[in-house]
């Protein structure tokens, strides 16, 4: 009876935690894409023919966490859910301990932004996961569906269109969840501050940079800011620059100082700007803090005083009421 309870709480607790990892990396997959192709570079497992596939690879990897963490919890066909469970968990397991052993990668991003643990901290974290589903499998005639086989099946595939779907709902807007330190509320200028600890502020390599100055000083002191954020001109969407020139027209008539800000050559930001006729000049900020401040490329962020203020991918536009 005792051994039962122990199968019990282990399936709920592996079952929640894979949900919830998977969960808060659902909301922002672009996040993951950047991670894994920290992961596949040269520098860390030097696989960078893998780069241009890092976004479908996260999206795959993270719906079959998730999907993999409500199926544990339903029961449903629990045997090659354990075992795909100890598949996945091994493959992170190594994944932490190369970045811990060697450290290659400070921040494994298992639970996106939300959470920030050390690769170390990572590493044990699936040992313990692992010890778990070990104990899953060798019991695993306790793990017992909850609902009648059609009803669970019924919910599996609910579940599983649920997820894509707001998958695809992010990739085409913003992350409905943003754990960052430049989501809307946020003011820049306090996450600018070192901690008490000592450690690295939230907020860190925030410069807009014009030719001889940074202006972000500034910047972060007007009321009434649209940043128009290009972070690669080269993978940006072309399309997009006919609405981000719309909005840039609109709220220089509404009296918002608009700039924007990439991490891209000069020559390519000028035959953009003469492309689309578009109302401002470019400053420089580290293509790392831009991928950090909006999942969208362009996309238009708002401040007041150096609050975030709006935050919307290009394809919103409409969606603006400045």
């Amino acid at each position: 009876m005792f051994l039962k309870l122990i199968v019990h709480l282990s399936r709920i607790f592996v079952g929640a935690m894979f949900v919830f990892s998977g969960f808060v990396k659902l909301v922002d997959p672009i996040g993951s894409q950047y991670k894994f192709e920290e992961y596949f570079g040269e520098s860390v497992l030097n696989l960078e023919f893998l780069i241009p596939y890092a976004l479908p690879f996260s999206i795959v990897l993270i719906i079959v966490e998730i999907m993999l963490g409500v199926s544990l919890l339903l029961g449903y066909k629990p045997k090659s859910t354990i075992w795909s469970l100890l598949g996945i968990t091994t493959l992170f397991l190594f994944l932490t301990w190369y970045s811990a052993y060697y450290n290659k990668v400070t921040d494994c991003g298992c639970f996106g932004d939300a959470i920030k643990l050390t690769p170390w901290e990572t590493f044990w974290k699936n040992v313990v996961l692992i010890g778990l589903i070990l104990l899953l499998l060798f019991r695993v005639q306790n793990v017992k569906e909850i609902f009648p086989k059609k009803l669970s099946t019924f919910l599996i595939l609910v579940a599983l269109f649920s997820f894509s779907y707001t998958t695809y709902h992010v990739l085409n807007h913003l992350p409905i969840i943003d754990f960052r330190a430049y989501a809307v509320g946020k003011n820049i200028k306090e996450g600018m501050k070192y901690p008490e600890d000592g450690s690295v502020p939230p907020v860190h390599d925030f410069m807009l940079e014009d030719t001889q100055n940074d202006l972000a000083p500034q910047i972060l002191e007007m009321d009434k800011v649209m940043l128009v954020i290009v972070y690669n001109a080269s993978k940006s969407y072309d399309k997009g620059f006919v609405e981000i020139k719309k909005i840039a027209d609109r709220a220089i008539y509404k009296g918002y100082n608009v700039y924007g800000v990439s991490a891209s050559f000069e020559d390519d930001l000028i035959l953009i700007q003469n492309n689309y006729d578009l109302p401002f000049n470019f400053l420089f900020c580290d293509e790392t803090t831009l991928k950090t401040m909006i999942r969208a490329n362009p996309g238009v962020m708002t401040l007041s005083k150096g609050t975030v203020t709006g935050k919307w991918n290009w394809n919103d536009i409409d969606d603006i009421n400045l």
